[in-house]
């Protein structure tokens, strides 16, 4: 039997318990603990392992509330599906699995596979990330290497994509190709963005110790005491691949993330991550981490969508 506290602090509890308790409800209806509430205080008692659950729920509750003043049913049913997942993981936050810390919160692995995820890319010096969008590949992936960074393993983090979907609307986007290629590259931007202040990635940027640039830039360079992130590695050729690869030199690390479901290439090229995942497989040294639907920490939408794509596409392929 265990027991925990959780503190509301600077917000109205029925904000954090619901309109007539519906979000208290909502949690006991999926977890069998007791939960009593005095004040700003709310005590869980019960299994360990559903106290922890339901702990982790209500402290993201109140973050949200404090961020947005508000949180709405849909999201509150996210947070109790993430944690009714069967692949979660179970033990609560120790220090070894805490990828990064941030002014809020430690960025931590939340399922089993991603946990997996982060083990490999310190044993391994290449690591594949194949799975469904929201499945954490690419955040992680950066926060893996900022961490790197931080720890002084390597001296600079270098972040790629294939620009394979901006196809010929390229052209009309404003600016040389350096600016017309910044709106596809925001999603690593943005990664950044989340775990160093604005002035403080200016800063990396302006000195080279972190780049975001197109996978064409990155043919004829050796990456010594590099972090090399490829994201949306399904988009590249075969060719491509192997000049990515190929680039990794001493003291170095590369993490490749994509998914096999959208590929974007012309019917007449074939994609390089296909064909890593069956030359590469057995090399010592290169490992390969599968996602799937359960590994989504995104809106329990998700989830949903995913599953039905997946439904269609076995559908057509058994026609």
């Amino acid at each position: 039997m265990a027991e925990e506290k959780v503190i509301i602090k600077n917000i109205s509890p029925v904000l954090v318990l619901g309109v007539d308790d519906k979000h208290l409800k909502l949690i006991e209806k999926h977890f069998p603990i007791s939960i009593y509430v005095r004040g700003d205080e709310i005590r869980l008692k019960g299994d360990k392992k559903y106290v922890d659950k339901v702990s982790r729920i209500f402290s993201e509750i109140i973050s949200i509330i404090d961020k947005k003043g508000f949180i709405k049913e849909r999201d509150l049913e996210t947070l109790i599906d993430i944690e009714l997942d069967g692949k979660r993981i179970q033990d609560s936050v120790t220090p070894e699995s805490v990828i990064l810390y941030r002014k809020n919160e430690p960025i931590k692995p939340r399922t089993t596979n991603q946990e997996k995820y982060y083990q490999s890319t310190l044993d391994d010096d290449i690591v594949f990330a194949i799975g469904p969008a929201g499945t954490g590949k690419t955040y992680l992936g950066v926060a893996i290497a900022v961490a790197a960074l931080k720890r002084h393993d390597v001296q600079r983090i270098i972040l790629t994509r294939p620009a394979v979907e901006a196809g010929e609307s390229l052209g009309y986007l404003p600016g040389d190709l350096k600016e017309k290629i910044k709106p596809y590259l925001a999603p690593l931007y943005d990664a950044l963005m989340d775990m160093f202040a604005p002035d403080k990635v200016q800063s990396l940027m302006k000195n080279q110790i972190v780049e975001v640039v197109p996978l064409a830039y990155m043919r004829g360079r050796t990456l010594n005491n590099a972090f090399v992130i490829l994201d949306e590695a399904q988009n590249t050729t075969e060719m491509q691949m192997k000049m990515f690869l190929t680039r990794l030199g001493a003291n170095s690390k590369a993490i490749v993330t994509g998914d096999v479901t959208q590929i974007d290439l012309h019917k007449n090229e074939r994609s390089g991550l296909i064909q890593a995942q069956k030359l590469l497989s057995d090399i010592t040294g290169i490992d390969f981490i599968y996602f799937n639907e359960k590994d989504v920490v995104r809106h329990k939408l998700v989830k949903d969508i995913i599953r039905a794509y997946k439904k269609h596409h076995e559908k057509k392929k058994g026609k």
